[in-house]
């Protein structure tokens, strides 16, 4: 079932990912992340009442504060990043995250995966890693090599070290109350530490907001989506599991590079990355069992 869950949150992070995408052509990066925080507030809204409000659990408060600051940092390094470097790096060093992940959640909430279950997340983010050098053309100690030279790099491994403890605080927040409830109470965190931040760079795009008002709902809608796919396949199983799986969605998007726009050719200089990656969930698979 939580493979399932994962594959459906990668789905919805490929549209959110799209509509994000549009949305940045248009305004800005920070204003962005606040539509992102800020109007997935609502539908998460509706899950809590939907589903009912349980009982709150000490800690509660504090694991969604934590989220708000490791999410809006990891968000706006990666930001920074993506600005400072090209997009081929940026995305290939970011899968480190995967592997942080695997280790932080093992010492800090001893999330302990069994040996197949390492195999499957690092294969995983081998074969992500290999599929986004391959795409890009690059070698593949070239996102590692310029880690000494490029300042964006650096920025983007700031991004995967806070994105697994943003991970880590939101499972927290819903194991402490619901999927539903700790998704709203992350996010609601999330949004009230990036509203001033996009104020402060940003304000002249709010005027802007009630034109593009379909495509912050739509953003919106698919971040609660993601977010509430993801957060129930936590409650199932290790985080690294699923964010290892969610890798999927550059398959996804790839059939769509396909499907949409004919790069056919694309996809399979990415065959061996694509394959690995595919190895990895099988792996993965087994180890839930």
């Amino acid at each position: 079932m939580w493979i399932v869950l994962a594959l459906a949150a990668a789905l919805f992070q490929v549209l959110r990912n799209s509509t994000m995408k549009r949305l940045g052509h248009a305004l800005d990066e920070y204003i962005n992340v606040w539509g992102r925080f800020t109007f997935l507030l609502p539908f998460a809204l509706i899950a809590c009442i939907v589903t009912g409000w349980p009982a709150i659990q000490p800690g509660f408060v504090l694991w969604c504060l934590a989220f708000g600051v490791t999410q809006t940092l990891s968000t706006l390094a990666l930001s920074k990043a993506l600005k400072l470097s090209a997009i081929s790096l940026v995305t290939a060093l970011w899968k480190v995250s995967l592997l942080v992940l695997l280790g932080m959640a093992w010492i800090t909430v001893d999330e302990r995966p069994s040996l197949l279950g390492v195999a499957g997340v690092v294969l995983s983010a081998a074969g992500v890693y290999l599929l986004n050098v391959t795409r890009a053309r690059l070698g593949p100690w070239e996102p590692l090599r310029v880690l000494i030279t490029d300042r964006g790099q650096r920025y983007t491994l700031l991004a995967a070290l806070f994105y697994a403890p943003s991970v880590i605080t939101i499972k927290q927040a819903i194991l402490a109350s619901s999927t539903a409830v700790g998704t709203f109470g992350a996010y609601l965190a999330a949004s009230l530490i990036m509203t001033p931040l996009a104020l402060r760079t940003s304000a002249r795009h709010f005027g802007q907001v009630p034109r593009y008002w379909r495509e912050f709902v739509g953003l919106g809608l698919f971040a609660a989506l993601t977010t509430l796919s993801q957060g129930k396949a936590y409650t199932l199983t290790l985080s690294s599991y699923v964010e290892a799986v969610k890798q999927v969605e550059i398959l996804f998007a790839m059939a769509i590079g396909v499907l949409v726009f004919g790069e056919a050719q694309r996809v399979r200089e990415s065959a061996v990355g694509a394959i690995v990656m595919l190895l990895g969930m099988v792996l993965l698979a087994l180890a839930s069992r």
